[in-house]
């Protein structure tokens, strides 16, 4: 069996500190093959874990349909439903996820990863009745690469990766009020300029322009932003009215290669997917500390490895990591397609 690299590190010369004092060894969730490249994940009510299955595929020429499953208590995957195509590329790309405090689940459309044209990706709300999916609406539009994306109060936060093509690259958070999101005018966006951008922030990184992905509220209110290509969360706060009313770097590098997808759970801890540096960390946000606890070398994902991931969610003592893989930075897709599980009472 392939082994995780055991770590001890110590931040010299990071403005952020890290420190592996434990590394766990993940076991796979093997997806089936119509479940490929899967990101996004939320908690539902029900106990399980709702992801987005983006099956871009190896080559982005999306053979199998989008669409979004869950993981059960028994981690099982069940079939929720299936994403409605974009009527010009010809097929959905989620990303992001998140339950509104309307109940339903809101999904980000990068159409980004289906074709280069800008301002085509979308919002789309997955109306639901208890576990089940009623129907799927579009209620936004106009995004350029729709990605991280989390609800707090009566209103949905998602992150455009990118508003221009510019160096550095702005990107940045759309804030929609959930009554403002009706399929039968769907809201619109325009970038920068757009009232509903609430943050801008710049990638320098010319190497990885990949700006606004993860995104997580933590138990006080405050939103956190990560900026993939620079290796920072932003952490920020809001007024009642969504308002950013401060903002700063929260974390900065601390030993990891990208900051990904981006959740916070029950405890107060922020859990951060490192896709470029395979790995995944756990940030106290009443430290600020990175704490690695999980990384190996590139890998299939056969026996559990980290295989590119983009996301990870905490339920209860077990981490559970979406391995996208996609062929990006080291990453070179391949044909095994896992969801990796850390054992935190291990």
């Amino acid at each position: 069996m392939k082994t995780l690299l055991i770590l001890t590190l110590l931040a010299a010369g990071c403005a952020t500190k890290v420190a592996v004092t434990k590394t766990y060894q993940p076991v796979p969730i093997k997806l089936p093959e119509h479940c490929r490249n899967p990101d996004g994940m939320a908690l539902g009510k029900d106990g399980c874990i709702y992801v987005a299955i983006n099956n871009a595929g190896e080559d982005f020429k999306f053979k199998f349909p989008a669409k979004i499953v869950r993981i059960t208590p028994r981690d099982k995957i069940e079939e929720v439903c299936e994403l409605p195509k974009h009527p010009e590329t010809g097929v959905a790309s989620p990303l992001g996820i998140c339950f509104g405090s309307d109940g339903n689940l809101y999904v980000s459309d990068n159409q980004m990863f289906a074709t280069q044209k800008r301002g085509m990706s979308r919002l789309l709300r997955v109306n639901m009745d208890g576990r089940n999916a009623k129907n799927v609406e579009v209620v936004a539009t106009g995004l350029n690469m729709a990605n991280g994306i989390t609800a707090h109060g009566g209103a949905i936060y998602i992150c455009d990766t990118t508003l221009d093509e510019e160096s550095p690259m702005t990107s940045g958070v759309y804030r929609f009020t959930l009554s403002e999101l009706n399929a039968a005018h769907p809201a619109r966006v325009t970038g920068k300029g757009d009232p509903r951008l609430i943050f801008t922030l710049k990638t320098r990184n010319a190497n990885h322009k990949v700006g606004a992905n993860g995104i997580a509220f933590d138990l006080r209110g405050n939103l956190y932003v990560c900026n993939f290509g620079d290796i920072e969360i932003w952490k920020l706060s809001l007024d009642a009215a969504g308002t950013v009313t401060s903002s700063s770097v929260f974390v900065k590098g601390g030993g990891l290669e990208s900051v990904d997808g981006l959740q916070c759970d029950a405890q107060g801890n922020l859990w951060v997917a490192d896709f470029l540096g395979n790995a995944i960390a756990c940030i106290p946000t009443r430290t600020g500390q990175v704490n690695i606890i999980a990384k190996n070398t590139v890998s299939d994902g056969t026996y559990g490895e980290l295989d590119a991931p983009s996301e990870c969610i905490r339920r209860g003592n077990k981490v559970y990591v979406s391995n996208i893989d996609i062929t990006y930075g080291p990453n070179k897709a391949d044909n095994i397609q896992t969801i990796s599980v850390i054992d935190l009472s291990q």
